[in-house]
């Protein structure tokens, strides 16, 4: 029985030995598995990091088109507020500038020999400079470009004239004084062109 008993102990041990061996054996194919699949893993992050950098990279890019669309809109916006404040009275000193019109003629048909009517004249040309005066206050500037180089920016030619005493291509007289607002053209001078005699 000493022998059974030894031979089961034996057998006890072989068993133990296998199942050992077994469990190890089944580690290591667990471990080459790992192994085996630690290169698709390590890709695999290497792939998520990819597509991270490149939505971190879109994000910034849509932030900095959205900061540079936000400055060009208020930039956009003072400009227009800037040139509705400069320009607000275009429609005004058009209107002003018949009256200044109306005033000039008057100065011009003027009889100024007549001893009467010289309050009223010197009433009418007070009237027309503090009008022309308060006009300048306000950024309105007459053009009356009589001598100077014909501008067509500033001046519309109404007439050439040939004339030997006067610059070819200058303003010898104007019909029509020009006004500006702030620089931009409210009116142009109506002018009388020099031109070379034939």
């Amino acid at each position: 029985m000493a022998e059974d008993q030894d031979k089961s102990a034996s057998q006890d041990e072989d068993a133990q030995v296998e199942a050992i061996v077994g469990e190890i054996q089944d580690a290591l194919d667990g471990a080459e598995a790992e192994q085996a699949s630690a290169p698709t893993e390590e890709k695999s992050l290497e792939v998520q990091l990819d597509e991270a950098k490149q939505a971190a990279a879109d994000a910034k890019e849509q932030a900095l088109r959205a900061v540079a669309d936000a400055q060009n809109i208020r930039r956009r916006a003072e400009k227009d507020a800037e040139n509705a404040r400069k320009f607000a009275l275009e429609k005004f000193a058009g209107d002003m500038l018949v009256v200044a019109d109306n005033l000039d003629r008057a100065l011009a048909s003027a009889d100024r020999d007549n001893e009467s009517l010289k309050p009223m004249i010197e009433g009418v040309e007070l009237t027309h400079k503090s009008m022309l005066d308060a006009l300048a206050r306000h950024n309105v500037v007459q053009l009356n470009p009589v001598g100077e180089p014909f501008n067509p920016e500033f001046h519309q030619a109404m007439a050439m004239v040939p004339n030997p005493d006067a610059e070819p291509n200058s303003v010898m007289d104007v019909m029509q004084k020009g006004f500006t607002l702030n620089g931009r053209l409210l009116r142009p001078a109506m002018v009388v062109v020099a031109k070379a005699p034939e």
